[in-house]
Parts: structure tokens; sequence; C-alpha cells
């Protein structure tokens, strides 16, 4: 059984990962035109009635030609939320609003959508669209832990930074940072309930989320209650059609297991 775990668990990151993630992208997509379309989409940590925006909510949609990513960005930076995309860090502007807004995103793992963001060049354009239109920026440059950052953006500018994790796929080295300020004009701030003290440990850069160790726990049941039922299976109906009807259900079993095993790993993996 270690052995199936150990293969699904590579499964997931390697293959069923990729599929998760473009399919949690076709639903945001669809989410946030309709939003855009209806004039809804937020422009705060609130939705249009003033409702604290769940988290996985998409707010915006980054593009960088340079890179061929485009890619719709959630609201929450846990390793639950980077599954489906990059996210905006809960206690900072959007993008394209006076302040510093964060834009967190996977290196490898469930499509990887930053994995190309170190190659980023002083003076590259990209665009962001959220509910307040679209903004642009340009890159000034990249950084990692120790280097001198760039001064602090003046009243009323705006300064997007992109994160992502340094070093080889799924070996984080520590945290890589791509700062960009705003060419397009400045939009209104919106209000912010969550602060840098609020913000939970789990949406900081290269936090491992443990709030859904319940679900691992279900899963691992789960699969021991489905391989009990399989040795059962084998003794009474025989081996034949014990792997048809039991092979798919333990592969299933064994993904949720792997599934929840893989957002225990760093955010930005």
């Amino acid at each position: 059984m270690l052995a199936a775990l150990a293969l699904m668990f590579v499964l997931n990151l390697m293959l069923f990962g990729h599929v998760q993630h473009f399919a949690a992208q076709q639903r945001l997509s669809d989410t946030f035109r309709a939003a855009l379309e209806a004039g809804t989409a937020p422009v705060s940590e609130g939705d249009f009635d003033d409702v604290l925006l769940a988290d996985g909510v998409p707010v915006a949609l980054l593009d960088i030609p340079s890179l061929d990513l485009r890619e719709f960005v959630v609201e929450g930076t846990s390793s639950a939320q980077l599954t489906a995309g990059p996210g905006h860090r809960r206690d900072t502007a959007l993008p394209g609003q006076a302040g510093v807004s964060v834009i967190m995103g996977r290196n490898a793992a469930y499509g990887g959508p930053f994995s190309g963001i170190q190659r980023l060049a002083p003076g590259e354009k990209f665009t962001v669209r959220t509910g307040q239109g679209l903004q642009k920026f340009e890159v000034i440059g990249l950084r990692y832990a120790g280097d001198p950052t760039p001064p602090a953006p003046k009243r009323g500018e705006s300064r997007l930074i992109l994160q992502t994790a340094r070093g080889a796929a799924f070996v984080p080295g520590g945290i890589a940072y791509v700062d960009a300020k705003l060419t397009s004009e400045v939009q209104p701030a919106g209000a912010r309930q969550t602060s840098s003290l609020t913000l939970p440990r789990e949406d900081t850069a290269l936090a491992t989320d443990t709030t859904t160790v319940w679900a691992l726990v279900f899963a691992l049941q789960l699969l021991i209650v489905v391989e009990v039922a399989a040795v059962w299976a084998f003794r009474r109906i025989g081996a034949q059609k014990t792997w048809i009807v039991f092979v798919p259900v333990v592969l299933l079993a064994g993904l949720f297991v792997a599934d929840q095993v893989a957002r225990l790993l760093p955010n930005l993996l």
C-alpha cells in the first residue's frame, strides 16, 4: 500500500495536479468573465454586497505575453487555493490600486504557473485585468532574499510583487520576487479587513496548510476500508472480478490521499 501511495503522490504532482489546475482555470474563467459583464467583479476584500470574499474567488486575470502566461488569480494564498492558480494575498491591495499588491504562484506543482517569472527582465510589460479595468505594469527587476528592495512606492503610486519558489522544481530554496510598477492610471484602493498581523500563517510565502489534516485522516480511513473490502472480495469472488471492481476505486482513494498530502507541502512549490 505504501508503494501505491508513493506512486499516486508522484503522479498527482507530475500529472493529475496539472489536470486539476487546468480544470480550475476553466471554471474561474467562466466565473470571472460573468462577474465582469455584470459589473460585480471584486474591487476590495468584500464582494458587491460587502460580504468578505471567500477563498478561491477569482479577482483578476494576469497576462504576461513574454511567458505565454494567462492565469486567473484567486483570492487567498494558502496551499489549497494555489492549486487552482496564482493567488492574491489578502492583506494587500488589488493590482492597480494605490499601494502594494502581492500575487503568489506555484513554481512546479499544479500547472507551475509561475515557473518562468524569474526570466522576466527589467522593462518587460504585462497586464492585469480587474474589476477596475485593465492595469498595465512594467517589470522593475528580480530579487531574492537578502537583495536590496526597490524604494517603497510613494503615496498614490501602485506596485505589484510576483512571488514564487526559488530553486529547482519541487526543491524550493527560498523565495523569488519580481517587482513591477504600474504604468497606467492608479485606481482607488478598496477596503481591506485583513492586515499583515491577522493574515493566516498558511497564507504566507512557503507556508504549509495544516487546516485540512482532518480531510487527510478521512482519506486514509477511506483507503483502508477499500483495501479491506478488496481483500474480502478477493477471497469470496476471486481475483478477476476483484481487480475489475476495486482497481479504479483504490486508485481514486489513493489519489484523494495524495492530493491531501500535497496540500501539506509549501504553497509555492
